[in-house]
């Protein structure tokens, strides 16, 4: 191997390894909640239910939820989070009043994006096939039966604010 070659081999994984560094370090919730935007509103919320407190210790950050685990779409999610931090560095959402107005919009998209995705992230975790209906309640069991085991539904139809607040529902289709 020539030492030319060499070098660009080293400045590649140099390149790389600093790269995917920088994406696991933007991938903790401890990045997230960097932005008094997040630690003030969402994350304030999350510490109240049960995916952050719990019997069994286990607790989701804010990537588990919104930042998928295969590095493709991680990758194309974080640019897309790329607006979130353009929007706390100038301004959008850097009070509770802006948060507020905004929440129900950036609550929108978000679920949008877990429709199309199947709620990939919430089956990170929680397996339909792993599901024992007879340990729900029955209304629970009946819905899972229905619409989840069928594909008619994803996670998000029914558990939106399952770790937030929800914005003012009213006018979202099949809400009540």
């Amino acid at each position: 191997m020539s030492l030319e070659r060499a070098k660009v081999e080293i400045m590649g994984t140099v390149f790389w390894g600093g790269f995917n560094t920088a994406l696991e370090a933007a991938n903790q919730p401890g990045f997230c909640v960097g932005c008094h935007e997040m630690r003030d509103n969402v994350y304030q919320e999350l510490q109240g239910t049960i995916h952050f407190t719990n019997r069994s210790g286990v607790r989701a950050g804010c990537p588990d939820c919104h930042v998928p685990h295969d590095w493709t779409r991680k990758i194309a999610r974080k640019m897309q989070a790329s607006k979130e931090v353009w929007g706390h560095l100038f301004g959008s959402i850097d009070t509770r009043e802006k948060f507020l107005d905004l929440r129900r919009s950036l609550a929108e998209h978000e679920w949008q994006r877990m429709k199309a995705n199947d709620s990939l992230e919430c089956r990170n975790c929680h397996a339909a096939g792993s599901m024992d209906l007879s340990r729900q309640n029955p209304r629970a069991a009946a819905a899972h039966e229905r619409f989840l085991f069928s594909g008619q539904k994803t996670c998000i139809d029914c558990h939106k604010g399952i770790a937030h607040r929800l914005p003012d529902m009213a006018g979202v289709p099949g809400w009540q």
